[in-house]
């Protein structure tokens, strides 16, 4: 069975989709059957495996109304063992046309408890609030994991969203667990990287990745192209460092 994490911060500009995109390409790097799932609106993560997100005739708006299968919404990437749910603009308006159908917060889980058995890693992307779209994330999920931004605000907010982990799991998924932290955007020429560094491992409960994933111009400009950091530019960084995360998260899940 399939092990499915979330992404989740709802403090925009942290790295969610960026660790989404190039952890999963690194899981299936890795011989991993990998599906990621856009659950934000923006369609980022989509588009940022190649995936042309204004042309979708399917998309997990129309798994979340009903009008389609799973199946028939997951799209192979160009990448081996790579597949993706794919998200557009159209999911904004999802929330409102849910509005009273029961039991909305299990609809996710429900579609993806047929794929499951298909896959090693389920990566959810999750919009950057806590929205019904997070809430069926977090339903949804094993596991969450927790990017944050190497700067001076990086506790902003995860209080809140560990606050919301802690509920989801009381009332709506006993089984939802923390995956971990992973500081992203790491900065080796300042002190304040490291001192945000410091100061989360000192006050955090969480498990926390020996991984950093630093702040790297490939990095940035691997999605312009459509392309997981590991295929723009394997040599760099960024590459390296989403290996490394992948390594280490399939070590922590054998």
């Amino acid at each position: 069975m399939g092990k499915i994490i979330a992404i989740a911060n709802q403090k925009g500009g942290v790295g969610k989709t960026t660790t989404a995109i190039n952890l999963s390409a690194a899981l299936a790097e890795r011989g991993k059957k990998v599906l990621v799932i856009d659950s934000d609106p923006q369609g980022n993560t989509t588009s940022g495996l190649g995936i042309e997100k204004n042309e979708l005739e399917n998309s997990i708006y129309e798994l979340l109304l009903g009008d389609r299968s799973v199946e028939e919404c997951i799209i192979k990437t160009d990448f081996p063992k790579l597949s993706v749910l794919p998200s557009n603009v159209n999911l904004a308006a999802v929330e409102v046309e849910l509005i009273d159908t029961p039991k909305k917060e299990f609809i996710l889980r429900n579609e993806i408890d047929w794929v499951r058995d298909k896959y090693d890693f389920i990566i959810i992307d999750c919009p950057p609030s806590l929205s019904l779209l997070t809430i069926n994330a977090l339903t949804t999920a094993d596991s969450v994991l927790v990017p944050i931004q190497c700067e001076y605000y990086a506790l902003e907010g995860l209080s809140q969203l560990i606050y919301t982990v802690n509920l989801v799991k009381e009332r709506l998924n006993p089984e939802l667990d923390m995956e971990g932290v992973v500081f992203t955007m790491y900065d080796s020429r300042t002190n304040l990287s490291e001192d945000v560094v410091n100061n989360v491992k000192s006050v955090l409960k969480q498990h926390i990745f020996e991984t950093i994933i630093p702040r790297n111009i490939r990095l940035a400009e691997a999605p312009s192209r459509g392309l997981p950091i590991t295929s723009y530019d394997a040599r760099s960084a960024g590459a390296e460092a989403y290996i490394n995360l992948a390594k280490e998260l399939i070590k922590k899940n054998r």
